[in-house]
Parts: C-alpha cells; sequence; structure tokens
C-alpha cells in the first residue's frame, strides 16, 4: 500500500510589492503586481499580474486575467482587454530562456491603443491609435494606425 506523502509546498503570496503608482490608480485585488510603474487614472482589474520593469501610462484600463511580463512598455489611453497576454521569450533555443533576461524581448505600445480579450502580443512596436481584435496573434511591429485581427494578425483597415 502506498503511504500519503506529507511534503509541503513552498507557498507564496500575490501582492502588490515595491510599486510606482501615479495618482488616483484604482487596483480590484486579487493582483500581483511588482516592480512596476502605474500611471495616474489608471484602472487595475483582478487576476491581474504585472511585472517588474513594465511601466503603464496614465488613463489606462486593464481589465482582469491579463499577464504583463517584464519589459513591456504601454503608453497613455490604452484598453489592455480580459485575459491578454504579453510575452518577451520567443523560445529561440528551442525552450524557455527561464531566467536568463538577457534572451528577452521588449514590447512597446503606443498611445491610445486598445487590445482585445485573449489577444497574444509577443516582443513587438506597436504605434499610436490601433485596435488589437480580441483572440489576434501579434507577431509583427505595427507601425501604421488601424484595426489588426486574427493569427497573425494583419491589417483590416485603417481609422
Amino acid at each position: 500500500m502506498q503511504q500519503p506523502l506529507n511534503n509541503q509546498p513552498n507557498l507564496k503570496q500575490a501582492g502588490i510589492i515595491n510599486v510606482q503608482f501615479g495618482e488616483n490608480v484604482t487596483v480590484v485585488q486579487p493582483v500581483n503586481l511588482y516592480g512596476c510603474s502605474i500611471g495616474a487614472h489608471t484602472f487595475i482589474g483582478p487576476f491581474t499580474e504585472i511585472q517588474k520593469n513594465v511601466s503603464i501610462g496614465t488613463h489606462c484600463k486593464i481589465q482582469s486575467h491579463s499577464f504583463i511580463c517584464e519589459l513591456v512598455t504601454i503608453g497613455n489611453h490604452c484598453f489592455i482587454g480580459h485575459g491578454v497576454m504579453f510575452v518577451n521569450d520567443l523560445f529561440q533555443t528551442g525552450g524557455p530562456a527561464g531566467g536568463d533576461a538577457s534572451k528577452w524581448k521588449a514590447t512597446h505600445i503606443g498611445n491610445h491603443v486598445s487590445i482585445g480579450s485573449n489577444a497574444t502580443i509577443l516582443p513587438v512596436s506597436v504605434c499610436d491609435h490601433v485596435v488589437i481584435g480580441a483572440g489576434a496573434v501579434v507577431t509583427k511591429d505595427i507601425t501604421e494606425p488601424g484595426i489588426y485581427a486574427g493569427n497573425p494578425a494583419k491589417k483590416l483597415r485603417s481609422i
């Protein structure tokens, strides 16, 4: 008969640690925010993780269940839908880079950018005045304002 294991897990708490907040920021817990900066008048929804070395501008709305990894910059007046995932590791060696941050890539999101729910944003630059549709996968820089959707995301029309 197999004996039950009595090993105890290494438990860690989600929380808010070492975050620079602008004025009038709203955060709905639980969240995991650490080492990042959040601009004034920004809303952060529950079940969101924002890692260190992330900068979020003013008047933004980050909806629930989003993951914003290290090396992401988000401009002002941006909307990040539910469950949006940012990626900084392209698995260039066939697997995760792990703790080797030298293999990670940065992402820059301009001003007045809206990203629909469940989109995935690889390390890219997105110019100002862009709408990215729900479920899109952004694999290349977006250099022209417009509406983008699909996998990979393509421009549908100008705005």
